[in-house]
C-alpha cells in the first residue's frame, strides 16, 4: 500500500524536475526571448484592456470606470458616417496596389541577388537597395518633394526639356496613388528580400548541380528550384501581409495628404488621428482601430485555412 501510495508522487516530481533542468539548460536562450515578450506584453496586448473604450462615452477626467457605456453605438455611427465608404475604399485600393505591386518585388530582387557571383558587387547593391529602409518616411516624402515640385523639382524640369508640360505631382488627385507605391517600393523592397535571402540560401546546392547536368539554364533553375523552395515563406508573408490589409501605417500616408487629394488619399489610419487626437473623440477613434483590426484577425484566419488547403503549412 506504501509503494502504491509513493508512485504517483514520484512520478510527478520526474516532469517538474526535468522541466526545471531543461529551463536551466537553456536559461540564456529564454533570456534573449526576454525582452521580445515584455515588449509584446507592454505595448501589444495590457493596451488591448483599452479596447473597452469602444462601448463607452469615453471622458479622460472620469476614466475607464466612471466613463458611460454605450454599446455599440460608436459602431454604428461608423457604418453610417459620410465618408466611411470613400476612406475604407482608398484604404483597400492603397492594399490592393501594395499587394499587387510591391509583394512581388523583393521576391525578383531577392532572386536577382541571388544570380549576382561575385560577392563584392553582391554585397554592394545589398548594401545599397538595404539602406533607403533606415530613412524616416520623412525624409522620403522630403526627397520626393524636391524632385517632384513644380518649383524646380528635376523631374518637372527635365518634363520641360523635353517639350512637355510641368505636372503638378503632389497636388493631383490622379497621381497620389502611383506616387504611394513607388515610394513604398523604394523603401521597403530591398529590406524585404532578407528573408528570401535567407530562404535561398537554405536550398541544397546539389539540386543546381543536378539541374545543371541536365541542361537546365538559370532561368530554369529558379523556376524549378528556387520558387518551389521557398513557397512556404511566400504564403507565410502573403498571409501576413493580408493580416495588414487595413494597416498601411499613419505617418506616410499623412506627409503626402492635403485638401486637394483628400479624396483618395484619406485612409483609416489618418481619420483614426484625425477624429481621435485632433477632434478628441477617443472612443470613436477607438471603435474605428477596433474594427480594423477584427477585420485583419477574420482575413489572416481565412488566408491560413485556405493555405492549408492548398497544402501550405500556413503560420498556425
Amino acid at each position: 500500500m506504501e509503494g502504491t501510495a509513493v508512485r504517483p508522487q514520484a512520478s510527478a516530481a520526474r516532469p517538474a524536475s526535468e522541466l526545471r533542468r531543461r529551463l536551466w539548460r537553456n536559461k540564456w536562450i529564454y533570456v534573449m526571448i526576454l525582452p521580445g515578450l515584455l515588449y509584446f506584453l507592454i505595448f501589444k496586448y495590457i493596451p488591448m484592456f483599452g479596447l473597452v473604450i469602444s462601448f463607452q462615452d469615453y471622458k479622460p477626467f472620469k476614466g475607464i470606470f466612471g466613463s458611460e457605456w454605450v454599446g455599440f453605438e460608436h459602431f454604428r455611427r461608423l457604418f453610417t458616417e459620410p465618408d466611411f465608404w470613400m476612406i475604407l475604399s482608398n484604404t483597400l485600393i492603397l492594399f490592393g496596389m501594395n499587394l499587387l505591386f510591391y509583394f512581388p518585388v523583393p521576391i525578383i530582387l531577392a532572386l536577382m541577388l541571388n544570380e549576382v557571383r561575385i560577392a563584392f558587387f553582391k554585397r554592394f547593391f545589398q548594401t545599397l537597395v538595404y539602406l533607403p529602409h533606415f530613412m524616416s518616411w520623412v525624409i522620403i516624402v522630403s526627397i520626393s518633394y524636391v524632385m517632384l515640385t513644380m518649383d524646380g523639382g528635376i523631374v518637372n524640369e527635365l518634363l520641360v526639356y523635353l517639350g512637355m508640360d510641368k505636372i503638378n505631382f503632389l497636388l493631383s488627385p490622379e497621381w497620389f496613388r502611383p506616387m504611394y507605391i513607388v515610394q513604398v517600393i523604394w523603401r521597403e523592397a530591398g529590406w524585404g528580400t532578407i528573408i528570401y535571402l535567407a530562404a535561398i540560401a537554405s536550398v541544397d546546392p546539389q539540386l543546381y548541380e543536378a539541374a545543371r547536368m541536365d541542361g537546365a539554364g538559370r532561368f530554369r533553375q529558379i523556376w524549378h528550384i528556387t520558387l518551389p523552395a521557398i513557397r512556404s515563406v511566400i504564403i507565410v508573408l502573403l498571409i501576413l501581409k493580408i493580416g495588414d490589409v487595413l494597416e498601411l501605417g499613419f505617418e506616410h500616408v499623412y506627409l503626402l495628404l492635403n485638401s486637394m487629394n483628400r479624396d483618395v488619399a484619406e485612409i483609416i489610419d489618418t481619420y483614426v488621428y484625425t477624429a481621435g487626437l485632433r477632434q478628441m473623440q477617443f472612443s470613436y477613434s477607438a471603435a474605428v482601430g477596433f474594427f480594423k483590426s477584427l477585420v485583419g484577425l477574420v482575413l489572416v484566419m481565412i488566408a491560413n485555412k485556405l493555405s492549408k488547403k492548398f497544402g501550405e503549412e500556413g503560420i498556425y
